[in-house]
């Protein structure tokens, strides 16, 4: 049996994450902003409110990786926690003023990447590549509630911060 890589769904959808992640954290680093920081960004850009939980959720992350991504946001300013009026043993997260004016930017980055990322296709076999790539989610999904659905889907709608 021969491996062909490029014949390797797995393979080719791993290579192109790698780069894509390496595409958006150069245009994100001026910014102080990483890609490990979108999905944050992605569920709190407009300027609702969510707990550490209902954001690994979100992300489709384990518990402890969502809590160092949040570590490194607050102690970078990006993120703040308050108390959770509804629970008072949990807080809620929310972008700072200074991490909502990075908003736009960070969409641009993303966006900036996604299009060059998709150049060579045409308007017809993007949305092909990316119907087909949201089915390999869903057959991959094993059940797993936290990949393959949307944030709200999987999350408490965010409350107004």
């Amino acid at each position: 049996m021969t491996l062909a890589r490029e014949a390797s769904a797995g393979y080719m959808t791993n290579l192109a994450a790698r780069l894509f992640a390496r595409a958006i954290d150069d245009r994100l680093r001026p910014l102080g902003v990483s890609s490990g920081h979108l999905p944050v960004f992605f569920a709190l850009a407009n300027g609702g409110a969510l707990t550490q939980t209902a954001l690994a959720q979100a992300a489709a992350t384990e518990q402890p990786t969502m809590a160092a991504t949040l570590s490194r946001m607050e102690r970078d300013g990006l993120i703040r926690r308050r108390p959770d009026p509804r629970d008072g043993r949990s807080a809620l997260i929310v972008l700072t003023p200074v991490a909502l004016k990075k908003v736009k930017a960070v969409e641009n980055a993303v966006q900036s990447v996604n299009e060059k990322a998709l150049a060579k296709l045409d308007e017809g076999a993007r949305d092909a590549f990316l119907e087909a790539l949201a089915k390999v989610v869903r057959a991959l999904d094993s059940g797993d509630e936290r990949v393959g659905s949307s944030p709200s889907d999987r999350a408490a709608k965010p409350s107004r911060a």
